[in-house]
């Protein structure tokens, strides 16, 4: 599940929209596992934590990037 879920900022770039809506939702879902193992004493690596949340980061990021800026109140 690992190589599933860790992913590169630009392969991230290259997913629609859509894509990466269903991706940040898969990774929030994961994220909420995670920190139920870890409350119960299961898991495994606690470094995932952090890799996911700075997966979930990334998501959001790229998706703030993709708007255009009249969206963001930046009109030029």
């Amino acid at each position: 599940m690992k190589g599933k879920l860790e992913m590169k900022a630009q392969q991230y770039r290259e997913m629609s929209p859509d894509e990466l809506g269903d991706k940040l939702e898969e990774l929030q879902r994961h994220l909420f596992d995670l920190r139920s193992q870890a409350v119960t004493e299961k898991l495994e690596n606690s470094k995932a934590i952090i890799n996911v949340k700075r997966n979930i980061a990334r998501i959001k990021t790229i998706m703030r990037e993709s708007r255009p800026s009249e969206r963001l109140g930046r009109s030029r």
